[in-house]
């Protein structure tokens, strides 16, 4: 696949805008607004999560670890090449629930391997701790995970699946009644944005790869793209279980009570670019562009959403972008954008969330 498509070595090749096909002045427009922008979420992020949760004392609290934020920073990539960037992209920060797309390239790993015979598998015939036991958990499927539609019930690190029940996602959202009792579905029945059940994924991933799961990306995806070694991926601080022996951190799917994924704009980017290219990097298949194809399929029940990426499709989530779009998002607000349509990807890290459509839109604006 890589013959005639630019994939970036040790250094990343950066052209003119116009190389690209796009025009510069319109292009450092969208830069200019990110700079402009800047998320008002506080830079001292343990104090800002210690503030803004309010969840129960006695579930509530951090248990990974946090960093301080950096300033706004990003780039813009057109057929694999570098045609904008702004801040310190090479700055380590927290990317909160972008994880979550991490997650998925893991199953999807696992899913290409055979370690994973079918996303229509139940859970609980791969893992037998008793999370998926009777009489509701045990139908939840691997897909129902990753579509986060699975409503599965329990307790994780302390932290109960309640916690985030009700909860909701977006500039409007409404978390007035998050952490309240609301009477489960079945499995494939209802969305829910819950970071209990995403680390409950994380765990049965733990499980099936019997190796951390850090070691899994790192191998088989971030050393072959060429990310640097800087990212890291945690977990809790009890999230520690023992296969075969051997003790392991099972890692977070977001940084909602700290932890998650530790990583640069470049890195992302890098990330952004093998997803785009439908799992290839240069002639190398990373990721089968069968999974690909299931992580960016709409989900029944909610359509903007696959195995954990978000999607652009009615009502969009992003008004000015095509259909074709699909998004790595997490908190802050941090942003993989990977537009088919236009061979692009885009990262942009700590924007006000309210002005990245615009953001998009001045992208959009630049191309000829």
């Amino acid at each position: 696949m890589g013959d005639h498509l630019h994939f970036p070595g040790e250094e990343w090749e950066r052209v003119r805008p116009e190389v690209a096909g796009m025009d510069s002045g319109k292009l450092q427009k969208a830069v200019s607004l990110a700079l402009e922008y800047e998320t008002p979420m506080g830079r001292d992020v343990a104090s800002m999560m210690a503030s803004s949760m309010s969840e129960p004392p006695e579930y509530g609290g951090i248990l990974g670890p946090t960093k301080d934020r950096g300033g706004p920073n990003g780039l813009v990539i057109r057929g694999g090449r570098i045609v904008a960037e702004w801040g310190d992209t090479s700055r380590v920060d927290m990317t909160f629930s972008v994880s979550k797309s991490f997650l998925s390239v893991c199953a999807g790993l696992a899913f290409d391997r055979g370690l994973i015979r079918s996303v229509h598998d139940p859970v609980g015939t791969y893992c037998q701790d008793g999370g998926f036991d009777p009489p509701h958990n045990d139908k939840i499927a691997w897909e129902h995970l990753l579509q986060q539609t699975s409503e599965w019930e329990g307790t994780l690190w302390g932290k109960p699946d309640l916690i985030d029940r009700n909860r909701q996602v977006g500039t409007s959202a409404d978390n007035s009644l998050k952490g309240t009792h609301r009477d489960l579905k079945g499995p494939g029945a209802f969305w829910e944005y819950n970071d209990v059940r995403v680390n409950r994924l994380s765990l049965s991933l733990l499980q099936v790869w019997r190796r951390p799961l850090p070691e899994v990306l790192g191998e088989c995806v971030m050393e072959p793209i060429g990310a640097s070694k800087e990212w890291r991926w945690h977990g809790y601080r009890n999230s520690f279980v023992v296969i075969d022996g051997n003790k392991m951190q099972s890692v977070s799917g977001g940084g909602h009570w700290g932890g998650g994924m530790f990583i640069s704009s470049r890195d992302q980017a890098r990330f952004g670019l093998m997803m785009l290219r439908r799992g290839y990097w240069g002639n190398r298949q990373i990721l089968s562009e069968g999974w690909v194809a299931k992580a960016t399929t709409p989900c029944e029940v909610n359509p903007g959403y696959g195995y954990l990426f978000w999607l652009n499709r009615p009502p969009k989530k992003f008004p000015s972008l095509p259909e074709s779009s699909f998004f790595a998002i997490g908190a802050g607000y941090n942003v993989i954008w990977m537009d088919l349509e236009h061979d692009l990807v885009g990262v942009v890290r700590w924007m006000a969330q309210d002005k990245v459509d615009g953001f998009f839109r001045c992208i959009l604006a630049s191309i000829r």
